[in-house]
């Protein structure tokens, strides 16, 4: 049974390894204090690089049910806890090894599951959160934006074709309906009666009219020179 101050160092890591969701194991051989203070700026600002026991360590794993270190605590250990992307700390731990070959990466676990050394390399080659949650987001965008055509497009093209519909019915309908200056007046049958009577006295009129008047001027002649005479 550990000591008591043991004991805190293994609850310590422990909940570090549960308030973290990723945590890359690491050792550091042959790396001064200057390069270790500088790895953990390198880090980000949510990650903490932590120099551990292999012992403690490998307690407080199994406490903390994470089985992705057994075997792999051996030499000097270092521990990355990431409470953040976990795509810059994996970056800034491959940058760090590639200035430094001291440090080597020997694993890590992400979300619970366990990553291998090439899996930490992998994951430093992806694009940052922020980076991605923009690309996220337009591509969502974009969907909704093609879905909403979808849904308007038809709307739109039923509204042009009664639009379209409407035009022509108004085009068409002075050609099919006759209007009213336009239209002949057809006369009633007894008006075209008494037309026709009326020309036909008129007629009679026009051809008896003068021999009539002689006659009655002629008659009238005789009467006034009788009346002169007697």
């Amino acid at each position: 049974m550990p000591r008591p101050d043991k004991a805190a160092t293994v609850a310590e890591i422990a909940q570090r390894f549960r308030a973290s969701n990723a945590a890359v194991l690491t050792e550091y051989r042959g790396l001064s204090v200057s390069q270790l203070t500088e790895l953990r700026r390198s880090l980000g600002g949510h990650a903490t690089y932590a120099v551990v026991k292999n012992t403690l360590t490998s307690l407080a794993a199994a406490e903390a049910g994470v089985t992705a270190f057994q075997g792999r605590l051996t030499g000097p250990t270092a521990v990355a806890f990431v409470t953040g992307d976990p795509v810059e700390a994996a970056r800034g731990l491959r940058d760090f090894a590639r200035a430094h070959p001291a440090l080597v990466i020997k694993g890590g676990i992400l979300e619970g599951k366990e990553l291998s050394a090439d899996d930490v390399r992998q994951l430093a080659d992806l694009e940052p959160r922020e980076v991605l949650l923009a690309r996220l987001a337009g591509a969502m965008k974009a969907s909704l934006n093609q879905a909403a055509y979808l849904f308007v497009a038809p709307l739109s093209q039923t509204a042009r074709v009664l639009d379209a519909l409407r035009q022509k019915l108004e085009q068409a309908a002075p050609e099919s309906l006759p209007s009213a200056q336009g239209a002949p007046e057809v006369p009633p049958a007894e008006d075209a009666v008494t037309e026709d009577a009326v020309t036909e006295d008129a007629g009679g009129a026009d051809a008896d009219g003068p021999e009539a008047v002689a006659e009655v001027t002629g008659e009238a002649a005789e009467q006034t020179a009788a009346s002169d005479q007697g």
